[in-house]
């Protein structure tokens, strides 16, 4: 067989020798050290492992949660009365009995604010720390930066067989990944675990098939699929975002762990119980068993809180149950010795407004809100910020989405100054304003 040599005298044979050899020197090799030793730092400077956010779409009220004002006038304070919490000089509104039970536990941020009243908005600045570029709709769903999930997805990952984020039981308005591409977007889980009958889609074979057959589809599928390939990120190949999807199904499909970790009829009833036997109850609670598994972020969306009308009725119905499985999931963390490394976090896109409308409602209000910390290296037992003495404005210590983007990445052990690349090559900061919340930084 004829040798090939080129002009220089140099075979082939040669170059593939050569190739190899600067692999293994500090090509390749050198990579995956380099990724290595920055994941082995990131780990070292990252005070949580995992996020469980829930998500009140909509935009709770925070005088009839964490930031009652019982001296402020009855058109303006409400119905509810102001409670005692664990932590003296702290007080929750009435129907947060559970929570103020542990406010030892909790940091309170009654101070964050913003300029963007209504829902498309006020969710896009608060789930990706970026405030729109254009003006959007109410009830738009827009995405012009990537979500706080798809960001932790993409730097963090996860164990193998199981998706770094997932959104329960729906993914919010602007919850997906921008321009870092399908791949980081959240699994959904839409079925309610609180039935008896509860199945996670692609966790299960297609009737009909055993792992076997599956394994020899995937097989044929790779062998008759020639279609040339775009590896590199900012090509954008839709063939590989759908290569992802197919793959990420396979590794769910044939994942012991990811069917362990769904398997919430492993619970004791006790359990159960003590989260609540609804179905955001038992969604905290499959929560809990995916960050268990590795996770490193799961949403929980909850819907409904945009009460224009007749609040104090629907929050009778609904805060008592509610609020009862929030603190179920952090006494849970902490029994298991996971509170330490995983951080629990409330919100929604904006507060309420100060004075009740004719419709015995509270509108939007972007002036003032609450939002809530526990767990992940947060120290508990404080209250940062203030709004003023009827709560129309966050007054002290005020703070910005971006500050509270960046708290979450911080605490991840992610950067929140760094500098990523769209698909056109444009730079984009993580965050434009990079710096966390102090008081709840370790």
């Amino acid at each position: 067989m004829a040798i090939l040599k080129n002009c220089d005298g140099t075979t082939r044979r040669d170059c593939l020798k050569l190739g190899l050899g600067g692999l293994v020197a500090g090509g390749f090799l050198g990579s995956l050290k380099a990724r290595a030793v920055a994941n082995e730092q990131r780990a070292k400077n990252r005070e949580a492992d995992a996020c469980i956010l829930i998500w009140l779409d909509g935009g709770p009220t925070h005088y009839e949660t964490f930031d009652p004002k019982p001296l402020a006038p009855v058109e303006i304070r409400g119905q509810f009365e102001a409670i005692q919490t664990k932590v003296s000089g702290v007080h929750f509104s009435k129907h947060m009995k559970k929570m103020a039970a542990i406010a030892d536990k909790l940091a309170v941020v009654r101070s964050i604010r913003h300029n963007q009243g209504n829902h498309g908005a006020g969710n896009h600045y608060m789930m990706t720390g970026a405030p729109p570029r254009i003006p959007v709709g109410c009830g738009a769903f827009v995405s012009f930066h990537p979500s706080l999930g798809s960001v932790v997805a993409k730097e963090l990952g996860a164990p193998n067989g199981l998706p770094p984020y997932f959104s329960m039981p729906r993914m919010s308005r602007s919850g997906g990944p921008n321009f870092l591409g399908a791949k980081f977007a959240p699994f959904v889980v839409s079925d309610d675990p609180n039935r008896k009958t509860f199945r996670v889609r692609d966790v299960a074979l297609p009737s009909g098939l055993d792992g076997g057959d599956f394994s020899v589809r995937k097989d044929i599928r790779s062998s008759i699929d020639k279609m040339l390939r775009m590896n590199d990120e900012v090509a954008g190949d839709p063939a590989m975002a759908f290569d992802e999807f197919y793959d990420q199904g396979f590794e769910l499909i044939s994942s012991k762990q990811a069917q362990a970790a769904f398997d919430i009829g492993k619970e004791d009833g006790a359990t159960r119980t003590a989260f609540g036997r609804n179905p955001f109850g038992q969604r905290a609670l499959l929560a809990r068993r995916l960050v268990q598994a590795g996770v490193p972020f799961v949403t929980l969306y909850e819907g409904g809180w945009d009460h224009h009308v007749e609040i104090f009725g629907a929050l009778d119905k609904r805060l008592p149950s509610f609020e009862s499985s929030i603190a179920a999931l952090i006494n849970d963390l902490e029994v298991n010795g996971m509170l330490e490394r995983t951080m629990v976090v409330v919100l929604g896109e904006f507060g309420r407004t100060p004075t009740i409308n004719a419709r015995g409602g509270r509108d939007h209000w972007s002036n003032a809100m609450s939002v809530v910390f526990a767990g992940g290296g947060t120290s508990g037992g404080q209250v940062i910020g203030a709004t003023d003495k009827q709560g129309y404005s966050a007054v002290e210590n005020v703070l910005s989405p971006e500050n509270f983007v960046s708290t979450i990445y911080k605490k991840l052990g992610i950067d929140p100054g760094k500098l990523l690349r769209s698909p056109d090559g444009r730079p984009v900061h993580l965050v434009s304003d990079a710096n966390p919340i102090k008081e709840l930084m370790a």
